[in-house]
């Protein structure tokens, strides 16, 4: 495979506050315009609550590199779930007088079909983990609790089913 490159902008606004937009994002439908406000975060002088900080976005694209791993080796193992979730926190510390995102917990949540699942589920998921090019690229620690649910149909659904 030939190298991919990923195109983002960053402008300052104001303040400690920017806006990060992207070319190949932009498109009209739901409003969205490909760009995201990004600020330094409150825990910072000057920093900004409730908007994306970079620590959320770093966050952010391990969890969600996760997610888009596991669908794509999900389907090729063809497993059947019906939801996956990840709950995510990223670790900012001071490591020898520098500040870095020294760990990102995962929790992915996968709701399977069938018992008989279960393992295969779970294995899919730290296949993805170990798979996933974020985390590849990462120096963080990746500490991963996985859950597996298995999906119970509600009582109306059962009774259409028998």
């Amino acid at each position: 495979m030939e190298p991919h490159y990923y195109y983002v902008d960053v402008d300052w606004d104001q303040d400690r506050k920017g806006t990060i937009c992207s070319p190949e994002l932009t498109f009209s439908s739901n409003n969205f315009n490909g760009c995201i406000d990004v600020a330094t975060p409150p825990q910072f002088p000057k920093g900004i609550p409730g908007i994306w900080s970079p620590e959320h976005l770093f966050t952010a694209a391990v969890s969600s590199c996760l997610m888009t791993t596991f669908l794509a080796i999900a389907e090729n193992s063809k497993l059947e779930f019906k939801s996956f979730k990840c709950r995510s926190k990223g670790k900012l510390e001071n490591v020898d007088g520098k500040f870095e995102m020294s760990e990102v917990i995962l929790e992915p949540i996968v709701t399977i079909f069938h018992e008989k699942d279960r393992e295969r589920a779970e294995r899919i998921v730290h296949k993805s983990e170990a798979a996933c090019l974020i985390t590849n690229s990462i120096k963080s620690k990746i500490t991963m609790n996985v859950e597996i649910l298995l999906y119970e149909l509600p009582v109306e659904d059962e009774a259409i089913k028998s």
